[in-house]
Formats: C-alpha cells, structure tokens, sequence
C-alpha cells in the first residue's frame, strides 16, 4: 500500500511542476481548461521512481567525493540528472514527456522533492502498527 501512494505522490509532485516550471512540459494542458492526462503522469512517475531507486544510488556512490567536496550540493546535479534521463526515457516509450535543459530539471528536482517531502510527511504514516 505505501509504495502504491508514494507512487501517487511522485505523480502529484510532477504534475504540480508542469504545471509551475514552463521548462517541463507533459501530461498536463494549461490552456483555458487544465487538462490532465494521467496515464502520462503516472507513467512518468513509474519510470521516475525506478530511475530513483535503480540509478542513483549508483550515481551518488560514484559522485560520493563530489558530494563531499561540494557539501551536498552536488546531489543537486544528481537530480536533476534522474530527471533529465527519465524525460529521455519517458520520450523513447511514446509518453508526451520534456524537459527542456539542464536548468529547468534543477529547478523541476528541486519542486519535486519539496512536494513529495510535504505529501509524504501528510499522507504516509511511517510507524508500525
């Protein structure tokens, strides 16, 4: 059940940065009506979340000296990385997807953590039951 509403969550969290960042565009119209199309969204979320959980660890075992050397912010790069190559993903299997440079992936990383830290700080209850 977490995994299906932090699934969500990444879903949400996209769709809000379309919608704030005109650099990503995809899944969302916002012409006169707001038009979503959620089988983009979520298909952009399921292949966001995997490129999260299989990449980046990797990229940040391998970038750990950076890391260090930067203080943290070079994890900033990392993201924006993941969200770079889950646009180029996203486009390769047909999902209307776009991120349009490096600029705007770091400013979309950077709102996609901070809502998917509010969402989940809301709506996943981590204690056992």
């Amino acid at each position: 059940m977490k995994l299906l509403i932090r699934w969500l969550i990444n879903a949400v969290a996209i769709a809000i940065t379309v919608v704030l960042l005109p650099g990503i565009n995809g899944g969302i119209s916002t012409g006169s009506t707001l038009d979503i199309d959620v089988k983009t969204l979520l298909g952009v979320a399921l292949i966001f979340g995997l490129v999260n959980a299989l990449v980046r660890p990797v990229l940040k075992l391998l970038s750990c000296p950076l890391v260090l050397l930067t203080l943290g912010l070079f994890i900033f790069v990392i993201n924006a990385a993941m969200l770079l190559l889950t646009s180029a993903i996203a486009q390769s299997l047909g999902l209307n997807f776009y991120v349009d440079g490096f600029v705007s992936a770091l400013l979309g990383s950077i709102i996609i953590s901070i809502v998917s830290i509010v969402l989940t700080a809301l709506f996943v209850d981590d204690e056992e039951k």
